[in-house]
């Protein structure tokens, strides 16, 4: 299997215990349009940990701490590109809870908009199938 990668996924809480959850452009990523958690692929000779410091940091700009590993999970998705085209990618998500050391979001390109949402108002947003079944998995917007 040629296309798959390996993705790590950051849950990251404020000192308020938020989520943060971003919105990918319409054009561009898996599930775009959508609301979802900050994360990317793992580059060659990074670790799980660098990547997830380097994935938060480029796309939101913040630094976390408190990194702990909760779960894993994987599933088949198409991945949308700014040229328009598409590729179907098997995708291995490895997902961690962290603490954001600020509030400063400074959004890279790979997210148009941001939100720090309580718990209970998580299923207001338009998840992403990814996003939903995580929280869910977490106890949270039930």
């Amino acid at each position: 299997m040629s296309n798959w990668r390996v993705i790590v996924v950051a849950i990251v809480q404020n000192e308020q215990g938020k989520y943060l959850i971003c919105k990918k452009p319409a054009n561009r990523g898996v599930f775009a349009g959508q609301w979802g958690l900050p994360g990317g692929g793992i580059e060659p000779g990074e670790s799980m940990l660098e990547a997830l410091r380097r994935e938060v940091r480029e796309e939101t700009g913040l630094e976390i701490t408190e990194i702990r590993p909760l779960f894993f999970k994987d599933g088949q998705h198409a991945k949308l590109f700014p040229d328009g085209s598409s590729r179907e990618i098997y995708m291995i998500f490895l997902v961690f809870a962290c603490q954001a050391q600020s509030h400063e979001v400074h959004l890279g390109e790979e997210f148009e908009s941001y939100a720090w949402v309580d718990g209970e108002d998580i299923r207001s947003y338009d998840l992403n199938e990814q996003t939903r079944d995580t929280f869910l998995k977490m106890g949270i917007g039930e």
